[in-house]
């Protein structure tokens, strides 16, 4: 998160797929109960024959009110459904926040440049910031197509002019070009802002 968007993840496997949205329900365990124009009365009438014949359930979001008219045992499969449904979300949630993903999202896009700006981190917070980009580095770099690095400095740094197509020989370049970065180096009010149009000027790079 190869990954797929959340959009498609959604849509392969979650409520939409397995017509679990409520209004897909509702039609499925029942009927809406409606109300039609009478010319004599000159005003919208809903029939009266199923009042206290079906179990009603009136929708928060718009008013609506279905009769329910389906048996326990498809009830009881719609909860079933619904359950799996919450499972796969769950299993969702937690790869989403786990490992690199947990502190820099998905990468989506196939080309990409990481900036780095480590301010002025102290020691340990600077080795904690590049085990974290290592990590994004082998879990989610490897499986896209091109990437770079640049470290905000008053002299840029760049681990490679352009960005170099994905291979584990490339990641494990970039991750020693990384753990061989000096500590602390000069730098500017203006650095951070510098090697992001840096970036930028790369045409092939999508984020």
């Amino acid at each position: 998160q190869s990954l797929v968007s959340s959009s498609k993840w959604l849509q392969h496997y979650g409520l939409k797929r397995n017509k679990l949205s409520l209004s897909q329900i509702l039609s499925q365990i029942g009927f809406q109960h409606r109300k039609d124009y009478v010319t004599t009365l000159g005003k919208p009438v809903a029939s009266r024959y199923a009042a206290g014949l079906f179990p009603q359930y009136k929708r928060v979001q718009d008013g609506s009110v279905y009769n329910l008219t389906a048996k326990k045992e498809l009830i009881l499969h719609f909860v079933d459904c619904l359950i799996g449904a919450i499972e796969l979300y769950k299993q969702r949630m937690e790869w989403l926040t786990s490992e690199s993903r947990q502190i820099f999202g998905v990468i989506q896009e196939q080309c990409v440049v990481i900036v780095l700006d480590f301010g002025t981190a102290a020691p340990t917070e600077f080795d904690l910031c590049r085990d974290a980009l290592s990590m994004v580095l082998v879990e989610q770099v490897i499986q896209i197509s091109r990437f770079n690095l640049i470290r905000a400095a008053q002299g840029l740094m760049k681990w490679k002019q352009k960005c170099a197509p994905v291979s584990e020989h490339t990641v494990k370049s970039a991750v020693a070009w990384l753990w061989k970065l000096d500590h602390m180096t000069a730098v500017s009010h203006t650095s951070s802002a510098e090697a992001l149009l840096e970036a930028m000027g790369d045409e092939a790079v999508s984020s």
